[in-house]
């Protein structure tokens, strides 16, 4: 059973086989199958606060308060009262609880079915399954495509019947999703560490002062009796100030501070259009953005818009597409200001089709044959199904959006695919309906990369149309098409270079008599029980040879807008990044290409797609010897101890040149295991793009692992749909991006935004400024608190080791809360080294933080000397300074009081002077925060040392007069000053020589930033510069085609009676008018297919994407 979350039942046994009977709810509830109900709470009534706590004292800086807050109770060892330090526990412990979701769903049954299945038993994987349907006496084999997974779409019918298999977290979805972990930044990881050193060094100091006690008592305790009452037992006394002086050092360890900054206020990070803001979910891992190394990206709905576009084409040897100024014959850059084709001559043309090139237009009006045969192969060689619930309202429902875009391109030029039945496509020529016999479709898979239906015209005509990556169908062609082909693969070539994806188009007409023949041996093979798919394979190479070539296409896999560009703005910060899809191999690297994460001057570009472990670990093993000659097999691990622990480290190995890796899923799989992982992680750590394709939800998150297990490095993941969810969960940092594939990766995320262009400005901006305040707010508050500290234990010397405060007990109590929180709190807000638009014109600032250089072991060691430093200083020279000293009216000026405020008043200016010093921009915020907490210092010194407040609590204001006694004296604001100058002055002599002698990066930008007169670069249009011959092969799709579901008829619905509105049988559409300069133009005489006549290097230009981000 199950109670608010709580499995009270003992587990499971390991299932095997999983059987479900239809319709039968007490045959099913004896195997105890999970519900259909998720629980993705992270907490439930029960386990919030054990939980919580547990994860609030993985800060070993929470149980030391708690622990302290338990010292503090007992008389007996306090020096200070008790309402002192519950102010400062109260200020240094946060809380935080993240919202939740739990999600439900129902299905209903219909009892009219009874059946049996058996199938292979709850498993993450998503491209197989295994089982069997009995139904009455007859059994039906279910592989993969007999399974609905979440997401599928119900199409050309109104309703279906199904069987549940798998419910609540047995689902596919939920065997892929990761656990939630509590994520903590490297910051805090070193804190740990940090403050058990901290934890050290302060029991060292209480040894040393509780044994200088005892020593004391032995030898002059005795002569203070009269006025010290004192411990007859010398160790237990020393036992007593051990815990006294463990309380009064309290301060050294720092209290907690989470600040939310203003990533939910940034408007540059603002998406109008869906009216989506940028969201921080979290308020604990701001810092940590500053120090990302890897990314881990999604492609379909993260990188791409999942839109495709039908842009150039090239019809018997001529290209369109291009816009041609007809002055001086080049190229025209392609704009929204510009006037594209008028499609209104077509009654059915999609409004939302933009095409710029009028003379393509022009052919079809003039009837050129090429260019009606050309749109009419797009019309009826698809898996296309249409819907048409209105006259003319046409919308069409692709397998894939790629081949979708051919079609409605198809539809705008006038060739208009209608309906479909397994037995006939209806499309509208130009206004004139032809319904064409579908007699096979000869489907595509990832072999043949190729795909063609054969079809009877009305006219009774028999024609075989391919479509298919031009590799492939250039084997096929006939030997007359040579010529053609030349000119056309120079297209192709063009096409490339501008990250196009290409598909080439052939015909052949077909005679009956070898039709009938070939079509009985086609039936013979589809039903022959062995060798099935080869035997369909040769019958298809058979029929699909000497074909005659009419052009190719090329479509644009729309990027986000800024996609190219925010990769170059981050590989130039060293961060690496990797794209994780389930998409084909194919589409994954065209993506590659056109994102400029892969390119063409890449030294080489390695593929990883074989079938065994050994093969996969010879094939990185090649790739990685290409790469690094010279590497040692040994020699790339490094063991590094913390806290006992020695996990292995993979360090980076340099190499010179750029490289790309892409493996496949099925390669992945063997590449993640335990006796690999390592060869793989190797090898893909020296490319500087990595893209893993086919790869199941799960594979990502185990991608990421790998990752944070062997690199000393940040990681962050970014998708936008469900599948991505594991690997949010599982990198250091998630981000989701709210699109169209629903709002699981958003709720799973860390940060949110709607565009992937807004990771830089998360991450150089954001970021980097979170991180480096961090740091300076850290390194600030140890040395202000250790130097507070340290005070102390110089004092003990001289107080005969008795636990006595060197301060006044107000002051140890506003120290932390008034009188230095607003300062530090204004830098952790406001800080800046440079501002925005500098962080993004020089992404190489971002490179510190990767290092970790603003805050490690050795920074925190400096702060702890320059803070020991300081104590000596703030200690020593007020007590020299009023070691037997006299007022101006005589009397002695040498009492305990007054020297407790003296030192008081120059450690409060110098951790000021100390804070202005590594302030890099002031606001009016800081200065208020700066000399306001200074003003309220002596405002509140005057005051609590009051006759008022002395009589109202005497215990409490016993240093009544002692501000206006003490600091009317000049020699006392003298040793102010000159505590505060020897105390900053080995701090900003270090800075200048060290800035002078060995600049940093921020050093070089902010000397650059000052000699220019501008505060912020001017955004800047950047042109994408990516050059390439290399061919983008087309992708139908990322699975095997429908043709059997089309030629099947199982889920079509038959098409209606032709409507006699709107339809016109015979003769032109009566809205078909020819316009333009091919109104009365005759076309004969006229050169069909001349090539065109255009200077190779303005083929080579590029349009100019303007860079939003700024």
């Amino acid at each position: 059973m199950s109670f608010f979350g709580l499995d009270c039942t003992r587990k499971k046994e390991r299932e095997v086989e999983r059987k479900i009977r239809a319709n039968d709810r007490e045959y099913n509830s004896s195997f105890k199958y999970a519900t259909n109900s998720i629980k993705t709470s992270k907490y439930n009534p029960f386990t919030f606060l054990p939980l919580n706590l547990f994860e609030q004292f993985q800060r070993i800086a929470n149980a030391y308060f708690l622990f302290l807050l338990i010292l503090q109770v007992i008389p007996a060892i306090s020096s200070l009262s008790i309402h002192s330090l519950f102010v400062f526990l109260s200020f240094s412990l946060p809380e935080r609880k993240q919202p939740d979701l739990t999600a439900i769903r129902q299905f209903l049954p219909n009892y009219s079915f009874k059946g049996i299945v058996c199938c292979e038993p709850p498993n993450n994987r998503l491209d197989r399954f295994t089982g069997t349907l009995t139904f009455g006496t007859q059994k039906y084999s279910l592989d993969n495509e007999r399974v609905l997974l979440r997401g599928c779409t119900l199409r050309n019918t109104d309703w279906c019947f199904g069987l549940v298999l798998f419910a609540g977290p047995e689902t596919k979805l939920m065997q892929n999703c990761g656990k939630s972990t509590f994520k903590r930044t490297s910051i805090d990881r070193l804190m740990n560490i940090l403050v058990l050193f901290i934890f050290g060094l302060l029991a060292l100091m209480c040894i040393i002062l509780a044994v200088g006690n005892g020593i004391w008592e032995n030898h002059a305790g005795s002569k203070f009796n009269a006025f010290l009452p004192r411990e007859e037992n010398t160790a237990f006394s020393a036992f007593l100030t051990f815990w006294s002086y463990i309380i009064i050092l309290n301060t050294v360890v720092p209290i907690s501070l989470y600040v939310s900054y203003y990533i939910n206020w940034d408007r540059n990070m603002y998406h109008a259009r869906t009216d989506t803001p940028a969201e921080a979910r979290t308020t604990t891992l701001n810092e940590e953005l500053g120090q990302i190394k890897y990314i881990f990206s999604d492609k379909t709905g993260t990188l791409t818009q999942n839109i495709m576009t039908f842009n150039k084409c090239s019809i018997n040897g001529k290209s369109y597409g291009d816009v041609i100024d007809h002055y001086s014959g080049q190229r025209l850059e392609i704009t929204e200001e510009m006037t594209p084709v008028d499609f209104s001559f077509n009654r059915l043309a999609d409004p939302k089709f933009f095409f710029y090139d009028h003379t393509l237009v022009e052919a079809i009006k003039l009837e050129l044959p090429d260019a009606h045969a050309f749109f009419r192969l797009l019309a009826l060689c698809h898996t296309v199904m249409a819907e048409e619930k209105k006259e003319g309202d046409l919308v069409y429902q692709a397998q894939s959006p790629d081949e979708g875009a051919l079609v409605t391109a198809a539809r705008n030029f006038g060739f208009v695919f209608r309906s479909r039945s397994p037995e006939t496509v209806t499309i509208e020529e130009m206004g004139i309906q032809r319904s064409y016999e579908l007699l096979a479709i000869l489907d595509f898979n990832n072999v043949r990369k190729r795909m063609s239906v054969i079809v009877r015209n009305p006219e009774g005509k028999l024609s075989l149309y391919c479509k298919g990556a031009d590799t492939i169908i250039y084997e096929r062609l006939h030997p007359s098409c040579s010529e053609l082909m030349k000119v056309t693969t120079e297209h192709l070539n063009e096409f490339a270079g501008e990250g196009l994806r290409t598909l080439v188009l052939a015909y052949k007409d077909l005679d009956e008599e070898y039709f009938s023949e070939w079509k009985q041996r086609h039936h013979e093979s589809s039903v022959a029980l062995e060798d099935r798919e080869e035997k369909l394979e040769k019958l298809y190479e058979e029929i699909e040879k000497d074909m005659m070539l009419i052009g190719a296409t090329a479509i644009e896999d729309k990027l986000q807008d800024g996609v190219a560009q925010t990769i170059e703005q981050l590989t130039k910060a060293e961060i690496k990044i990797w794209v994780l899809t389930g998409d084909k191999q194919e589409t994954a690297e065209n993506i590659g290409y056109s994102c400029n994460l892969l390119r063409e001057e890449m030294n080489e570009v390695f593929f990883v797609a074989a079938n065994s472990p050994e093969e996969v670990r010879q094939e990185l093993r090649d790739a990685r010897l290409k790469m690094l000659p010279d590497t040692e097999e040994d020699k790339f691990l490094i063991p590094e101890t913390i806290l006992g622990d020695t996990p292995k480290v993979v360090e980076d190995e340099n190499v010179n040149g750029d490289y790309g890796l892409v493996i496949n899923g099925h390669s992945l799989a063997f590449a993640l295991e335990s006796n690999m992982e390592l060869e793989f992680l190797r090898t893909a750590c020296m490319c500087r793009t990595v893209i893993c394709c086919r790869v199941t939800p799960l594979q990502k998150a185990q991608v990421v692992e790998l990752v944070k297990k062997y690199k000393k490095a940040v990681t962050l993941a970014i998708g936008d749909g469900a599948n991505d969810v594991s690997m949010i969960k599982a990198a250091h940092i998630g981000v989701g991006i709210s699109g169209q594939e629903g709002m699981q990766a958003v709720l799973s995320s860390d940060f949110s935004f709607a565009q992937f262009r807004f990771l830089q400005r998360l991450l150089l901006v954001h970021g980097r400024w979170s991180y480096l305040r961090m740091c300076k707010f850290l390194r600030y508050f140890f040395y202000k608190n250790f130097t507070f500290t340290f005070v102390h234990f110089w004092y003990a010397f001289f107080c005969g080791f008795s636990a006595q405060t060197v301060y006044d007990e107000g002051f140890i109590t506003l120290y932390n809360l008034v009188y230095t929180a607003l300062p530090v709190l204004g830098m952790s807000l406001f800080d800046q080294d440079v501002n925005a638009g500098w962080s993004l014109e020089y992404p190489q600032l971002y490179v510190p933080g990767q290092l970790s250089q603003y805050f490690s072991k050795r920074a925190f060691v400096m702060c702890a000397l320059h803070s020991w430093y300081s104590s000596l200083v703030l200690f020593f020279v007020p007590y020299a300074a009023t070691y037997d000293t006299a007022r101006d009216d005589g009397k002695d000026g040498a009492d305990y009081q007054s020297f407790a405020l003296i030192t008081q008043t120059c450690l409060t200016v110098t951790v000021c002077v100390q804070l202005g010093l590594d302030l890099s921009y002031w606001t009016v915020v800081n200065h208020l925060f700066v000399w306001g907490s200074l003003g309220m210092f002596f405002i509140l010194t005057f005051t609590m040392y009051t006759d008022g407040l002395f009589q109202l609590r005497p215990s409490s204001f016993a240093f009544i007069g002692t501000a206006r006694n003490c600091l009317n004296q000049p020699n006392v604001w003298l040793t102010v000053a000159l505590t505060a100058i020897l105390c900053v002055l080995p701090v900003a002599a270090y800075r200048f020589f060290y800035s002078q002698i060995s600049p940093t990066i921020n050093d070089k930008v902010r000397y650059k930033v000052c000699q220019m007169k501008e505060p912020a670069p001017r955004p800047r249009r950047t042109r994408l510069t990516r050059r390439s011959t290399r061919r983008s092969g087309y992708a139908f799709s990322h699975a095997h085609g429908y043709g059997d579901l089309v030629t099947s008829g199982r889920f079509l619905r038959r098409h209606a009676p032709a409507r006699s509105m709107g339809l016109i049988s015979t003769g032109r559409s009566p809205g078909f008018k020819p316009t333009g300069r091919s109104a009365g133009y005759s076309p004969v005489g006229r050169e069909q297919n001349p090539k065109q006549k255009v200077e190779p290097t303005s083929l080579q230009m590029f349009r100019a994407v303007k860079d939003t981000s700024f």
